[in-house]
């Protein structure tokens, strides 16, 4: 099995070296073809998608690479046709949604609760009841977060699971008849020191629908 990681090398080492520990084959590309030959993808975190892409006008987004959104999205709808399991971290949930015609809050009215310059943050979420991340962490726990940008409207049958219980912002999201996760939070760099859960769990279970 080899896991695709669909973004620039210099900017996912995280997600390589958490699926090296984990001992699962991966490789970083943005090569279609190779993507085509992976068994499942995933999408990493990175800057904000451009707005032009969900014909939306620019209301805070930054740290734009169109380039790269554009590939991002040929690479989902080529994934998505094929049935493909998708897993979708930070940027890749929200690029999912975008894909899938949903809608993204460009800023955050309470950013500063989930982004920070230095480093991640945490915060308390709840669980959908009998959903996937219900079933693999139970109802409450906290998750690692630095991004300003969020999931607006869920695109075509994405289905909320997880939300931030300080401000509702949605965390987690899965398809209801495809194997396709999204959520906001890095599983790939969670700090044992400031949550209980593990990215293992989360995963396993992803691994699990190829």
């Amino acid at each position: 099995m080899t896991i695709g990681i669909v973004g620039r090398a210099k900017d996912t080492c995280n997600y390589e070296k958490y699926l090296h520990t984990i001992k699962v084959n991966c490789i970083t590309s943005l090569t279609i073809g190779e993507l085509a030959s992976c068994q499942a993808l995933i999408f990493p975190g990175g800057g904000d998608i451009t707005p032009h892409l969900f014909a939306a006008p620019n209301q805070g987004a930054h740290n734009i690479d169109t380039e790269l959104d554009l590939i991002q999205l040929r690479a989902f709808q080529l994934a998505y046709r094929s049935q493909v399991p998708i897993l979708g971290i930070c940027k890749g949930m929200q690029l999912i949604n975008i894909g899938l015609g949903g809608t993204l809050i460009q800023h955050l009215d309470t950013a500063a609760l989930h982004t920070s310059p230095k480093e991640d943050l945490y915060h308390e979420t709840h669980t959908l009841a009998d959903s996937f991340l219900h079933r693999l962490y139970g109802p409450k726990f906290k998750v690692n977060s630095r991004h300003h940008q969020a999931v607006g409207k869920p695109g075509s049958k994405l289905t909320p699971v997880q939300w931030c219980l300080n401000d509702s912002c949605m965390e987690a999201f899965c398809h209801q008849t495809l194997p396709i996760l999204g959520v906001q939070w890095h599983p790939e760099r969670l700090d044992p020191s400031q949550t209980s859960i593990t990215a293992l769990p989360l995963f396993q279970y992803f691994l699990s629908l190829v």
